[in-house]
């Protein structure tokens, strides 16, 4: 065998070698990687066994005293949560404070024959009493962000539906789907797959929590992940 033959057999083997050990430093890596990342993204179970005790009925406001009947109806092996919207205003709040997370879920009203006004939202950051909200609305008139939080240190009103990009919630007795998504003082809103309102809150973490006002409505497909 010639000296070039040698050389490159060497080449090759310590080429093989290389490879092996990087694969094996890859494969490690990602090990390593999928390990980790639950302990810095978790995604939450909305409807865990003991349902009943995660999810609370907090009156508007919250000095009102609460409503005897209870308009909610969860059904966990469906993913569903029904609001009835005939008693009363009042919000049902995930007993799970957040900070950082992404909040996913569908909604629709059921139309009924006539009416033209629908009302009723998707609440995130809230004080435990709902003193302090942010809401993401669902109405006709769009999905847009709008609350009550402390703004240069006193709590105020605002809206954000004039900075709405464009109205892309779909009529009474069609699904939409919303993906609420904070980060530091950041939240956004994106309807239907598309961003319509961002926000820049002094509030750092909240409850989320879903809004009873005078329709029926549905919510659905619930994914909440709780991120760094």
């Amino acid at each position: 065998m010639s000296i070039w033959s040698l050389h490159s057999l060497g080449r090759r083997a310590h080429w093989n070698a290389a490879s092996r050990v990087s694969m094996r430093t890859a494969l490690v890596s990602a090990a390593v990687l999928a390990f980790a990342l639950p302990c810095f993204s978790q995604t939450i179970n909305m409807f865990p066994k003991n349902y009943k005790q995660m999810w609370t009925r907090i009156p508007i406001p919250p000095t009102k005293p609460a409503i005897k009947i209870d308009q909610w109806h969860i059904y966990p092996k469906r993913g569903e949560i029904v609001c009835d919207g005939n008693q009363g205003h009042e919000w049902l709040r995930f007993n799970r404070e957040l900070k950082n997370f992404d909040l996913k879920v569908e909604w629709r009203f059921t139309p009924v024959a006539g009416k033209v006004h629908y009302n009723s939202g998707v609440f995130f950051r809230n004080s435990k009493n709902g003193t302090i909200w942010e809401q993401a609305q669902t109405s006709l008139a769009g999905g847009y962000i709008f609350g009550n939080t402390p703004i240069n240190g006193k709590v105020q009103r605002y809206s954000l539906k004039s900075q709405m990009t464009e109205n892309r919630v779909k009529p009474a007795g069609q699904w939409n789907a919303f993906d609420i998504h904070c980060v530091g003082d950041t939240c956004t809103l994106a309807v239907n797959g598309k961003v319509v309102n961002t926000l820049h809150l002094s509030v750092e973490k909240g409850y989320v929590g879903l809004e009873a006002e005078g329709v029926k409505i549905t919510f659905r497909h619930f994914h909440l992940k709780e991120l760094p």
